[in-house]
């Protein structure tokens, strides 16, 4: 049994370790969804641009493979929050947002990689809620409206078990809108870079 200890210990360490991301699997991942505005806007009520923070929640994706290199997925989230504010005026608004994205990826690689890297294009819809007027404009009417671009994507998957694996994405979104303000409406570029770190389980 000791000599063969050794052995066994080899044959598990050299061993393929299946990716088997393959026709029909579905790939769920979870994990940290950080969305860091690369903002633009009209002036406003000359105070300067409009400024938006960036915002960390719990990040979902759900992908259904249609075949070993290709799949679609939908991303989703937990509420984002995002304080508004300018240089003039300080804070000015907060919102809350959800941004479905819809992608079509492609992976390198074959089903057993233990590294398989995607890229992917797709479209977004971001609603926009729960918007707040602060500071000047406290007491006052704020809407965003809702927001149809495209999105892309890079990713990587590297695999912990046959069924385990973690991932790092990232997503560029185009988000055009118009914020509506007591002092008028403000067309804003939001496009921000979406990031997620965490771990995914193939079914």
């Amino acid at each position: 049994m000791k000599k063969s200890l050794p052995l066994l210990m080899t044959a598990m360490l050299v061993s393929p370790l299946a990716m088997a991301h393959q026709a029909g699997d579905i790939l769920v991942r979870g994990g940290i969804a950080v969305v860091s505005p690369q903002e633009s806007s009209d002036d406003v009520a000359n105070s300067g641009e409009l400024q938006i923070d960036s915002n960390a929640q719990l990040g979902l994706t759900l992908s259904y493979m249609i075949t070993d290199n290709w799949g679609v997925e939908l991303l989703a989230a937990t509420p984002f929050s995002h304080s508004v504010s300018t240089p003039g005026l300080g804070d000015v608004a907060k919102v809350k947002h959800l941004p479905p994205t819809l992608m079509a990826q492609y992976y390198f690689g074959n089903a057993q990689s233990k590294v398989r890297p995607y890229v992917g294009v797709g479209v977004n819809y971001t609603t926009f809620f729960d918007e707040k007027g602060k500071g000047a404009l406290a007491g006052t009417d704020v809407s965003v409206d809702d927001s149809w671009g495209v999105a892309g994507q890079i990713g990587v998957d590297m695999a912990l078990t046959d069924r385990w694996f973690v991932n790092g994405s990232a997503w560029i979104i185009d988000i055009d809108t118009d914020v509506n303000t007591a002092v008028g409406t403000i067309k804003t570029h939001i496009d921000p870079m979406v990031f997620m770190v965490g771990m995914g389980y193939r079914f």
